[in-house]
């Protein structure tokens, strides 16, 4: 059953229902509950479903749209919040109240932003914000889960299991370091998957890496160390929230074999940033000799920050065991759901050594009093279930068809790239000759509505241009026209430079 709804989702049924002429194929990627409470909002609005009327059935409406039930419940959910229906048992969901009708107003239409200001050469801290809300036809931003994917039949299912045996005073205020259930659902996790073997107690549950990298830079500057090395090709977003909190962050090497410990080692940084299980954005594995070398230079005194962002996601080869789990004293460990279900859940998991325990501690009291305790009691009844699981599994043999899909679309229409990191996470990186400047390449390839990320960006140094290209939220059709629109900019680019 799953795998049929799993192709409905996919666009490859164009399902609709009499019921007002609703088509799913309409409702945007991600967005399907919004799209059907917004449609049967405008119908009761204007009419069309006056007050007194009784909707479909659920289960009725989720069958002619071929989508799951909980989509509907949802939407109607969030009509009854609204005071607009009513259920009422056998006699179904009724409409009680009309929304009331807004003067209309002319929108002013936004000039279309210039593909080029969004990928200057050197990007602003708000560069991530300003290209998620340009508009594309595509978007092959990399790091982006299938969000259609979210197992809403069993998040309401865990969700209903958890009220249920709620008690009055689990409402309050709740531990800073996180509710003990998901902590524990966390430690058992790891064990399983990650090679790490933790107690609950040193679990701190956190709103997603971003926050863990900022308690982390928090508490090591109150410590008095300001500079952690980081990758280099790495990640811009991690540089930047670093130097956000005014830590240096010294570029070092990565290779074909991963951190270039040697220069880690030159450079005399007390700390290091890195993506060991899978490096972003070249996707390349720390290989056993560099491991052994990495543990020597932490063992020496070096503190590792290990952001095991997309582990689970691997295809082609064995898992990769955990550092944390070689050395629980030099190693803080951070992971989160963003990849797994949707960042928009902001739940994540650190582990930090005994001495930088408590300030990371007193930082995250500080900053939030702690994560919303009922999404995470809600995320370890999925973990504890299997239903998490589950959904791992689905999304392995969704992203390997995908995947295969860009590989054979760029070997197609990009044949002079070189691809990079094919063996496990959400994403490729490709390199392409010295010739080609990858932000302008990705401004003419934005021009054709395709969105991608220019290589430049998560570099330091000078280094080959190429793109960072995500295959995990898109279809394989759009995948293909995705890379066929990648390779015409790349040979307008081309002509165009080779005129100059």
């Amino acid at each position: 059953m799953s795998r049929a709804k799993g192709e409905v989702s996919e666009g490859s049924i164009n399902a609709g229902s009499d019921f007002l002429h609703l088509t799913i194929a309409d409702a945007p990627h991600g967005g399907r509950t919004d799209w059907l409470a917004g449609q049967l909002r405008q119908a009761i609005t204007d009419g069309r479903v006056p007050v007194g009327d009784r909707l479909p059935a659920t289960r009725v409406l989720a069958a002619d749209l071929g989508v799951s039930r909980g989509v509907v419940s949802e939407a109607y959910q969030r009509l009854t919040e609204e005071g607009h229906l009513s259920g009422r048992g056998r006699a179904g969901t009724v409409v009680v109240a009309a929304p009331t009708r807004p003067t209309p107003l002319v929108p002013t239409p936004a000039p279309a932003p210039d593909p080029a200001g969004l990928f200057p050469t050197a990007p602003s801290s708000d560069i991530f914000e300003a290209a998620r809300a340009a508009s594309a036809t595509i978007d092959l931003t990399p790091g982006v889960p299938d969000l259609t994917a979210f197992p809403r039949a069993d998040w309401l299912r865990a969700e209903r299991t958890v009220l249920r045996r709620l008690a009055a005073a689990d409402f309050g205020y709740g531990d800073p370091c996180g509710a003990p259930a998901m902590r524990q659902a966390v430690a058992a996790w790891l064990a399983r998957y990650r090679g790490i073997t933790v107690d609950p107690t040193e679990v701190i549950i956190v709103a997603g890496v971003s926050q863990a990298l900022a308690l982390i830079a928090q508490a090591l500057a109150a410590g008095g160390v300001h500079r952690i090395a980081v990758e280099e090709p790495g990640s811009l977003g991690v540089r930047q929230l670093l130097n956000n909190w005014r830590m240096e962050t010294p570029p070092v090497a990565v290779d074909d074999a991963g951190l270039r410990v040697d220069e880690l080692v030159a450079g005399g940084a007390p700390a290091v940033m890195l993506t060991p299980a899978h490096q972003f954005p070249t996707g390349v594995v720390l290989d056993g000799d560099r491991r052994r070398q990495l543990v020597a230079w932490a063992r020496a005194g070096g503190l590792i920050i290990e952001d095991d962002y997309d582990a689970e996601h691997r295809y082609d080869r064995p898992p990769v065991p955990a550092l944390r789990g070689l050395l629980p004293e030099q190693v803080c460990y951070a992971g989160s759901v963003s990849k797994l279900l949707a960042p928009a859940l902001r739940i994540g998991w650190l582990l930090v050594p005994t001495r930088l325990r408590e300030a990371v501690v007193v930082a995250k009291r500080n900053a939030d009093l702690g994560n919303a305790v009922l999404p995470q009691l809600v995320l370890a009844e999925l973990m504890t279930s299997g239903a998490f699981e589950r959904h791992l599994r689905l999304l392995r043999r969704r992203h390997i068809r995908r995947r295969d899909a860009m590989i054979a679309a760029l070997a197609r229409e990009v044949p002079t790239a070189t691809v990079h990191g094919a063996a496990a996470g959400l994403h490729l990186m490709i390199t392409l000759d010295d010739a080609v400047v990858d932000a302008e390449l990705a401004a003419a390839t934005m021009a054709r509505g395709v969105k991608v990320q220019p290589l430049s960006w998560h570099c330091q140094l000078p280094h080959r241009p190429g793109l960072v290209l995500g295959y995990a939220a898109l279809t394989a059709t759009e995948i293909e026209e995705g890379v066929a629109q990648i390779g015409v900019a790349l040979g307008h680019h081309r002509a165009a430079t080779s005129a100059d």
